[in-house]
């Protein structure tokens, strides 16, 4: 047989091509379809991952609410004085998803100034605030010249190098006015004369055990209190609801940052490290009746030991 007679005709040869070409089309085609499937396929389980990982930070970090601390009602503690010393005002725990309970400054409140602070443990600015004004403030109260209401928040968890030192300190105040609420104030105080820098690892649980039996605390169940971050869903709820609704007893829509220090319904916007100024600022809303019908009595300057 010669080399021609081996070979399909012409008009074959070509229909052979055609259908070979026809055949590498599907084929591409093919290919082309498997490789958009897979590749939406894979687009669908990266998003799938995604939100799922997403839910799962947000299950994580969202902190259910729990009950608060006796004593702290209204999401702070009341601090009133009789002449001889300084008393915590006792009130029921505010119980889970339950609104804080505003104190009342009406009928026998009238007789004095009302000063209301939102403070958090880490935040230098509050403590400029109390090494200035807590001595002269401590002897107001005590005096009966006025009162003094503390809501403990946290806003600066990170500046403590993941210890979450604002929420532990603010849990620790609240476990103290749960059991002991007589030496909150001294137990306050000291958190800020002992406040540890921003960006350090802030005081150990042991630490503010340590500072707690120092400011006068008995109660053998605030250890455990500490140590077991007890009320720490409650910061996180009453920080929540400081950032987020009106303040009451104010025209203040939220806090905005801290210190915020109202006195007779007036926000303090003064100088946080003059107590001239502070006094100043107490005694004309004590003498404005800004928010009482019966002009509360001047505090004086209470000297610095």
């Amino acid at each position: 047989m010669s080399r021609n007679d081996a070979q399909p005709p012409k008009k074959e040869r070509r229909e052979i091509a055609r259908e070979h070409a026809r055949l590498m089309r599907e084929e591409e085609k093919k290919r082309r379809r498997r490789k958009r499937i897979i590749t939406q396929a894979s687009v669908s389980v990266a998003i799938l991952a995604a939100l799922t990982a997403v839910a799962l930070v947000i299950v994580g970090t969202a902190t259910p609410p729990g009950p608060g601390p006796t004593n702290m009602l209204s999401d702070g503690i009341l601090l009133t004085g009789n002449g001889t010393t300084m008393t915590a005002t006792k009130t029921a725990a505010l119980k889970a998803n339950a609104k804080p309970v505003a104190t009342s400054t009406s009928s026998s409140s009238t007789a004095v100034v009302h000063i209301v602070e939102y403070v958090d443990y880490q935040c230098p600015y509050c403590k400029q605030f109390e090494d200035t004004n807590a001595t002269q403030i401590s002897g107001w109260v005590t005096a009966g010249a006025a009162t003094v209401e503390i809501h403990p928040i946290s806003l600066l968890d990170n500046s403590s190098s993941g210890t979450k030192y604002s929420t532990r300190a603010a849990n620790a105040a609240a476990c103290v006015a749960n059991y002991d609420p007589n030496n909150f104030y001294a137990f306050s105080t000291s958190l800020f004369t002992n406040q540890p820098a921003e960006g350090a690892s802030g005081l150990t649980d042991a630490k503010l055990t340590s500072l707690a039996k120092a400011a006068g605390v008995t109660n053998s169940k605030v250890p455990g209190c500490i140590t077991g971050q007890t009320f720490t869903n409650w910061v996180a709820a009453a920080s929540n609801r400081a950032l987020n609704q009106p303040l009451p007893n104010s025209t203040l829509p939220k806090v905005t940052g801290t210190p915020t220090v109202i006195v007779n319904g007036a926000q303090y916007t003064g100088s946080l490290t003059d107590a001239t100024a502070f006094l100043q600022f107490v005694s004309t809303q004590a003498t404005s009746g800004s928010s009482t019908s019966t002009p509360a009595p001047t505090p004086t300057p209470t000297p610095t030991p």
